[in-house]
This record gives structure tokens, C-alpha cells and sequence, in this order.
């Protein structure tokens, strides 16, 4: 019976429990026709491969050309994931060498096709499917992972998927393209990362009737069997990982998605990257965006499409970073206005406030027409988080242009057919003075005979480096103020030269650095609020934190002999003289 990666746990590699063919069936051990002559002989796989041998870079070439030779995003998304299921670090090697071309297969916007595309593209289990119907046994479930040295666990349960809806287990794509950059973008060791579908059902009808759909057929269950389950799944993380295991929340839709953060930010290592990594990453372009506009954070007027998770993370966030600067919450909070699908969030609109943006409810005539309340209000910033595609048309970017000298504008709402506007109509409708950013990319901009380079409000410049800092310190909590240190730090990677091509965000090229800076900025705040507890504390924390990352270099497979040294001359008796009768 062949061997897998169940019986191989993390770095420790136990020699004598694994078989030479092991290493050709296990992607982690797997180096196809990299592994020497010596290796195969040693190892046994003599035969089994193709004589030539090829270097790792020459592995990659061959990768690089199969994969041009697919013209369709889902078809180059396939290829990677098979890739990674023979060949775990060719895999990652590949991703790292060129990310601004790989990222957007493997994660936005590609990665939302391949959910919508899950039950015919799926091959292998990668991570957990975790039902409702395993409630009370949710413990016996998370045993069955064969790998014990876990720190981080993406989860979602398929309600809110970027912004193409409830998708149900067919959403188990977005933890595992997270967890890919993990890897690929900050160096997490991947057998430290586990994705998790908590499947509850759907209710998108569609998908219910689909005979491709792979998960329950039943509508979502809710309420307190509900929140039971997500209590049970919470707890039996921590008892089987540990409890600084850092626990992600992921696309949970809005009636679930900012109540269970709060409930559980001070109890567990946890947060939810669609509010919090969205706002530290917005929050990142708001200040490289000050550099432009030459106004500081409160000197803005701020105005938002869109009031559910993701755009009152982004405005907390805001008001958290000019309270800072030495401004009061009340009146940070007067700078922010929000419009969801009611209207504006006035004290006095018929249906009322929700409950997670209450405290920015102005005091003021509800308005249901977006375009005159950017007329009435004069936003000099405004941040679209509706996925509602197109939202910001052409009399709404013109009339914010009449509003500031430098617009910022920021369509974030993913995929890009999601996007409120696009980077070349932000910039033809403000005469090419806004400062643009959008959630998935965007083309180049020509405007007037110049070329633009806008910037991508993406997640992935933020949450692996908050991850690997995380990780690396073992904190307890992540408290606000580690995405307020990760905004900053992204900022200051923003370099003069990008701000005069219209980037607010440094190139992709460059993520790597920044999430090992913000790693490490992370580190050094979680030992400075005592939430640290891998100890003893790092002296230097880059060489701590690189030390602690995912080697994409094959290792050798060849045994490290040595030698004892030669024993002492002593004279041993005889058999005779010593049992003598």
C-alpha cells in the first residue's frame, strides 16, 4: 500500500518511514526528473524515471511554456492546481518568480471562476469539509488531518464569495487560494496551513439543482444550531492545533461576518480578512494617497458605497488611524458617510440603521439618489465596496472632480466585473486628476499621451504578513492595531516613482518584502502589548522570522553520512575468562 503525505509530518521527515517511491507520490517530496543519479539509486526510483536529468530552473522553464501554451484563466488555474497536487515546490517556485502574472490566476479574479466552476474542476480533497450533520462531532473531524503542526486555518462557509454570492462548498476555492499566498507571498511553511469549509447548506437554488454541486443539498441552516456549530468548530481548533492556532474568517456574508469577529476577537487568535484586511489595505492607499492630494487623513471628506462588512472595516479603520493623529472619535466619525441599497445612513430613513454602522448615522434628510448625495455631501474620497459593477458612472466621477483637485477614488468591490467603475473611465470622467485604486487589476491607463499604472487595493499586500507575524510570535489576540501598522508599513513602500505613474500601491513584484516588513513590524508589536508567547523573545526579528520560512529550493535525499571516532585501546577479556564455568 503507497505511503502519502499522512505519514509525513511537516520539516521532520522521518527517513525509515517513508519509501523511495514515496518520494515520487508525495508533492512535497516530489522532484520529478531533479532528483541525481545518486539520489534515484540510494532512494531505489532508478527506472522509474526518464534518465535526463533537470535542474529545478530548467523544471520551471518547461512549466512557464505549458502554461502559456493555455490561452483561457481557467485552464492556466487548472494546470497550477495540478501542478501543486505532483509537485509542491516547483509549484510555489513558479508563483514566486513572477507574481503579478500569477496571482490573478490564483487568486482574484480567476479564483472566482473557479469556484463558480468547483464541481467540475475538482480532483482531490485539499483541506476539511466540515457539515453541519458533524456537529457534536466536530473534534473526530479535525483529527482526520494527518498533519499536527498547524498554525494557521482559513475557514469559510461559502456565503459571501468575493462578490458572486452564496456559493456553498463550491467555495472552498477562496481558502485554498488564500493559503496558496501564505506560502507564495510570506513564506509560510504550507504544511502549517489547513483550508476549511464549514458547509451548512446554500440557498442559491441553482447550484442545490446542479448534479455537479459537492456539497449538502439543503438550504442554509441558521439561528442558534447555527451558532452552536461555529462555537463547537472554534473550540475544537484550539484543542486540537493549540490555542495560538491563528483562525481566519473568510467571505462570511454580513449577518454573520462582523458579529462573529466581535464575539470572538478577545478569545481567540482570529480575524476576518474581508473586514480587516480590507481596511488595512485601503487604509495603505489612503495614506500613499495623501502624498498626492497633500491632505492629511482629516482634511477629507469621506463617502462610501456600500455599508456591510468590508466598507465599515475600511471606515473604522480610517477613523482608528486619525484618532490616532490626535483627532476625537466623534469627530473622525462625522467624516465618514455611508449609502447601502436604503440610502444614505441618516438617524431618521424609514428602515433604520444597521447595527454594525449605527455610529455613522448623521443627523440629516434620508436620500435615496446616490448621485445627488455626492452632489450635496462633496466627498473628496469616495470608496466603493457595493459590488454593484459600474456604480460610479460618468456624472458621479465628474461631479468628483468638481469636489477635490485630486479625487480619490477607490472601486474595490471584487471580481472586476464587480468593480464600480474602471481605472480608464475614473480617470476620462476627472480629466486624469483622480487617484485611482480598484480591488482586481485593471489594464494601463493612457489619458492625455501619458500612461498610467494604477494601483490594486489588494488583500494579499496585507494578510500574509500579518499571518507570518502572527505566527512567528505565537500572539494570542490580533488586536485593531496590527492592521494599522500593516497600513503603514505597506505606505511606505510606495515609492515617489510609483506615485508618478498613478500607483498608490508598491508593484506586486515587491509583495514578498513588504509582508516579511510587516511581519515583522507585527512581531515586534505583539512582544511590545505582551501577547507574544513564543519565547525567548528574537533579538534580531528578520532573521528570526526568515529563518522561520518556507525553503523553495529542493532538498537532497541523500543520507549525511559520518563517523564515529575511533574507540580507545581497551584490552576486553574473553568469554572464557569472563564467564569461566
Amino acid at each position: 500500500m503507497c505511503r502519502n503525505f499522512t505519514d509525513i509530518t511537516g520539516d521532520m521527515v522521518c527517513p525509515n518511514m517513508i519509501r523511495g517511491i514515496d518520494h515520487l507520490r508525495d508533492p512535497r517530496l516530489n522532484k520529478g526528473l531533479a532528483f541525481t543519479l545518486e539520489e534515484r539509486q540510494t532512494l531505489g526510483i532508478q527506472g522509474l524515471l526518464a534518465t535526463e536529468y533537470k535542474t529545478q530552473e530548467e523544471q520551471l522553464n518547461i512549466c512557464r511554456i505549458s502554461l502559456d501554451l493555455y490561452k483561457d484563466p481557467l485552464s492556466k488555474y487548472i494546470y497550477l492546481v495540478e501542478l501543486q497536487d505532483m509537485n509542491e515546490k516547483l509549484f510555489f517556485s513558479l508563483l514566486s518568480q513572477n507574481i503579478e502574472k500569477f496571482l490573478p490566476i490564483v487568486y482574484t479574479p480567476t479564483v472566482g471562476l473557479a469556484c463558480q466552476r468547483f464541481g467540475l474542476i475538482y480532483r482531490r480533497p485539499r483541506g476539511l469539509f466540515v457539515t453541519i450533520y458533524d456537529k457534536g462531532h466536530v473534534l473526530n473531524i479535525l483529527n482526520n488531518w494527518p498533519e499536527q503542526d498547524v498554525r494557521a486555518i482559513v475557514f469559510t462557509d461559502g456565503e459571501r464569495i468575493l462578490g458572486l454570492g452564496d456559493l456553498g462548498a463550491y467555495g472552498m476555492g477562496i481558502p485554498v487560494g488564500k493559503l496558496a499566498l501564505y506560502t507564495v507571498l510570506a513564506g509560510i511553511k504550507p504544511h502549517q496551513c489547513l483550508p476549511i469549509t464549514l458547509d451548512v447548506g446554500t440557498d442559491n437554488q441553482d447550484l442545490l439543482e446542479d448534479p455537479l454541486y459537492i456539497g449538502l443539498r439543503q438550504k442554509r441552516v441558521r439561528g442558534k444550531e447555527y451558532d452552536e456549530f461555529i462555537d463547537e468548530f472554534m473550540r475544537a481548533a484550539i484543542e486540537r492545533f493549540g490555542p495560538n492556532t491563528l483562525l481566519q474568517f473568510e467571505d462570511f456574508a454580513l449577518i454573520n461576518a462582523t458579529r462573529l469577529l466581535e464575539k470572538y476577537r478577545e478569545e481567540y487568535c482570529t480575524f476576518n480578512d474581508d473586514i480587516q484586511g480590507t481596511a488595512s489595505v485601503a487604509v495603505a492607499g489612503l495614506f500613499a494617497s495623501s502624498r498626492i492630494t497633500k491632505k492629511k487623513m482629516n482634511e477629507n471628506i469621506f463617502m462610501f458605497l456600500g455599508a456591510g462588512s468590508a466598507a465599515t472595516g475600511i471606515a473604522n479603520l480610517i477613523v482608528a488611524a486619525m484618532v490616532e493623529e490626535g483627532m476625537k472619535l466623534e469627530e473622525a466619525q462625522k467624516l465618514i458617510y455611508m449609502f447601502d441599497v436604503d440610502g444614505l445612513l441618516t438617524k431618521n430613513r424609514p428602515n433604520g440603521l444597521p447595527s454594525h454602522a449605527k455610529h455613522f448615522g448623521k443627523d440629516m434628510e434620508a436620500e435615496k439618489n446616490f448621485e445627488k448625495s455626492v452632489a450635496t455631501i462633496k466627498p473628496t474620497c469616495l470608496i466603493g465596496c457595493s459590488t454593484v459593477g459600474g456604480a460610479f458612472n460618468e456624472n458621479i466621477l465628474k461631479q468628483m472632480a468638481k469636489n477635490a483637485e485630486r479625487p480619490v477614488i477607490f472601486a474595490l468591490s471584487n471580481p472586476t466585473s464587480k468593480a464600480e467603475c474602471t481605472a480608464q473611465a475614473a480617470y476620462d470622467h476627472t480629466e486624469g486628476r483622480c487617484v485611482f485604486a480598484s480591488g482586481s487589476p485593471f489594464p494601463p491607463v493612457k489619458y492625455n499621451g501619458k500612461e498610467y499604472f494604477t494601483g490594486q487595493g489588494n488583500n494579499s499586500y496585507i494578510f500574509p504578513g500579518i499571518a507570518l507575524g502572527v505566527i512567528v510570535a505565537r500572539s494570542r489576540h490580533i488586536p485593531e492595531s496590527m492592521f494599522l501598522t500593516a497600513a503603514r508599513t505597506l505606505a511606505n513602500f510606495v515609492s515617489e516613482g510609483d506615485l508618478a505613474l498613478g500607483r498608490i500601491y508598491p508593484p506586486l513584484c515587491d509583495v514578498r518584502n513588504v509582508s516579511l516588513n510587516i511581519a515583522i513590524e507585527v512581531a515586534k508589536l505583539a512582544y511590545c502589548k505582551d501577547l507574544a508567547t513564543a519565547y525567548p523573545k528574537p533579538k534580531d526579528f528578520k532573521t528570526y522570522i526568515q529563518n522561520h520560512t518556507y525553503n523553495l529550493q529542493y532538498d537532497s535525499f541523500i543520507p549525511k553520512f559520518f563517523k564515529y571516532p575511533k574507540p580507545p585501546n581497551v584490552k576486553v577479556k574473553t568469554m572464557e575468562e569472563v564467564y569461566k564455568g
